[in-house]
């Protein structure tokens, strides 16, 4: 099988079971998402999920948040995964996104990534969930599964992103990081791979070491 031949078969099943996808993060303006997703950061979309929304009640706008004090944010998001960081990154974002941007969330990836907090995959989801861009925002379940299933044999998330953004249409993008997120998540899990119930599973091919180790 060719890598075309499985991308083909793997994008074609997606597309066909799995229409209706998107983030599971919970938002309802471009700005919360952007809240949200940073702080999704090693921390599950279910526990963000449980706090953003006194966190959204809280800091409804950029302006409300770039006046907040950092410790009092900090004690907001106490229960999630590296309240301090987090805390400081989103006053920081906040303001940089008034001073530069009128408060307005951009869309393309490399303005997202002037923000505080707001690293290359941050950047991709906002533009791809929010301003259907083109782009593939790599996670950890999207590097996993790329690898595993044999769609990328990159040695690191911008080899992955460069393999995933060569073979897959532009149109199909945004909704393929949510496909290989939700494979990931569910079904070709970190520990436990449900190699069984994959319905995917006629099109993989995990990378072998010598093609890891050649980038192949």
């Amino acid at each position: 099988m060719t890598l075309k031949e499985r991308y083909a078969g793997v994008l074609e099943w997606f597309g066909s079971n799995m229409q209706d996808v998107g983030t599971e993060l919970k938002y309802d303006t471009p700005f919360h998402l952007l809240i949200a997703v940073i702080l999704s950061a090693q921390c599950t979309d279910r526990r963000v999920n449980m706090h953003t929304p006194d966190i959204f009640r809280k800091y409804p706008l950029p302006e409300t948040l770039a006046k907040a004090d950092v410790a009092e944010v900090t004690e907001d998001i106490k229960s999630i995964t590296f309240p301090n960081n987090k805390a400081r990154h989103l006053v920081g974002m906040a303001q940089v996104l008034l001073d530069r941007f009128g408060g307005t969330v951009p869309s393309d990836p490399e303005d997202l990534m002037q923000l505080p907090g707001v690293g290359r995959k941050t950047a991709n989801v906002i533009a791809s969930v929010v301003y259907d861009k083109p782009v593939i925002a790599v996670d950890t379940h999207v590097f996993r599964v790329a690898r595993r299933i044999g769609l990328s044999c990159g040695k690191t998330v911008e080899e992955v992103e460069k393999d995933l953004t060569a073979n897959i249409p532009p149109e199909l993008r945004p909704k393929a990081h949510h496909w290989l997120i939700l494979h990931g998540r569910y079904v070709c899990k970190a520990r436990k791979p449900d190699c069984s119930g994959c319905q995917i599973r006629q099109w993989c091919k995990t990378c072998t070491a010598d093609e890891r180790d050649n980038g192949q």
